[in-house]
């Protein structure tokens, strides 16, 4: 058994370099919710150093909530926002000598696109615009991976360690109680029940179905890099082996 260790990186945080020798995947910010074109590039520098496979974040234009701010944009905008945004951290890598592999969009327009068809269907047909072989990365049984795999896009479902579940397998939003799992011990657990059993308890009880392509840790924690180190430990005494 394998799993995909992604983190986002590129958001002010100061502990990107030492997350990037502990993930498999990095999802970049692209400039709109954080990030500039200097963090872009320092990031796929570690990245390739690392062996890091490098991926897109791009987000609403929100700096000023780190694009956590609810939008109701036409679908041609964030087509074109979300081009913008993958075809910026495209030609940084291409002159690092590397290339992005996939697309993970951030924060709300992630959330939205989970649960909106018509956001869904905008952020991946940018996606297959600026490269028809990159992998957009969505959450698992979401309206995003649908909409990918209808245009014939290959998809990462992902599974996230840290964050409270819903009945219907979403996430439990930022503002309700539940959302984020304090506990590393607990945050472990869900996750390997996630990857191992393709299940996971929501808050109200329930268990639901997931598929675990990829693991979502938030690099932006307080103790972001210790439960990295960890997650890999317990991964490791489950022989799951973890690669991109």
């Amino acid at each position: 058994m394998k799993i995909d260790l992604n983190a986002d990186l590129g958001e002010g945080c100061g502990d990107d370099r030492a997350l990037l020798q502990l993930v498999t995947s990095a999802n970049i910010a692209c400039g709109f919710h954080a990030g500039d074109a200097q963090t872009m590039q320092q990031c796929v520098r570690w990245a390739l150093e690392y062996g890091v496979a490098i991926g897109a974040h791009p987000g609403f234009p929100d700096r000023e909530n780190f694009g956590r701010t609810r939008m109701q944009l036409p679908a041609d905008t964030v087509y074109a926002q979300t081009l913008y945004q993958i075809g910026a951290l495209q030609a940084i890598a291409r002159s690092e000598g590397g290339r992005v592999t996939h697309v993970k969009p951030h924060g709300m327009l992630y959330n939205q696109a989970a649960q909106e068809p018509a956001l869904a269907a905008a952020i991946a047909q940018a996606v297959k615009a600026a490269d028809p072989q990159l992998m957009l990365v969505g959450l698992a049984g979401s309206e995003s991976i649908r909409a990918a795999q209808a245009l014939g896009l290959t998809t990462r479902e992902e599974v996230f360690a840290d964050r409270g579940y819903q009945a219907d397998g979403s996430l439990v939003p930022r503002s309700q109680p539940g959302a984020l799992i304090e506990s590393d011990e607990q945050a472990i657990a869900q996750t390997l029940t996630m990857v191992q059993e393709g299940k996971v308890r929501a808050v109200s009880g329930e268990w639901v179905s997931v598929n675990a392509d990829t693991v979502c840790l938030h690099g932006d924690g307080a103790h972001a890099l210790a439960f990295a180190r960890r997650l890999r430990e317990a991964f490791a005494r489950q022989n799951i082996a973890v690669s991109s």
